[in-house]
């Protein structure tokens, strides 16, 4: 059985080595979509029988673990420097600091890479991180899957 909870969050960026309009320092509605792998948990009296993991824990862990770090915060790459320094300037300013560069692709695999530990098997029903969307904008997305042989 698969699940999936969506999120959404705002941050900004920009694409360093781009030749147009992302080079520049903007922002984006993200939305993140996660989608988990297991067996329905079929216990009585268990509050999550008949679920695979109950949503509102899907939601508090993918928020503990990258939303509530991303959300209204500037991501950028280490390397980005003039940047980097820019926002070391501002006071109490929110940023996280990436040894990648914040393309939608990068943020989906480090996203996966962040959850996928925090919901391996949680209720022994075999429960497994499948799949995190992230969308930059409506149109346009990124998705970083489990390979098939994991």
């Amino acid at each position: 059985m698969l699940i999936t909870r969506r999120l959404e969050f705002d941050a900004g960026h920009r694409i360093p080595d781009h030749k147009s309009q992302c080079r520049h320092l903007h922002g984006h509605r993200y939305a993140i979509e996660i989608t988990l792998a297991g067996s329905v948990i079929d216990r009585a009296g268990d509050p999550a029988n008949g679920m695979v993991m109950d949503f509102s824990e899907v939601k508090s862990l993918a928020k503990a673990h990258v939303v509530d770090l991303w959300d209204h915060a500037f991501l950028v790459y280490r390397g980005d420097h003039s940047v980097v320094d820019f926002l070391a300037t501002l006071p109490d300013h929110k940023t996280v600091l990436l040894d990648c560069i914040p393309t939608a692709e990068n943020l989906a695999q480090l996203a996966f890479t962040l959850l996928d530990p925090v919901y391996q098997d949680r209720y022994g029903n075999h429960l497994r991180l499948q799949q995190v969307r992230l969308y930059e904008t409506p149109n346009c997305w990124a998705d970083a899957t489990r390979p098939p042989s994991s």
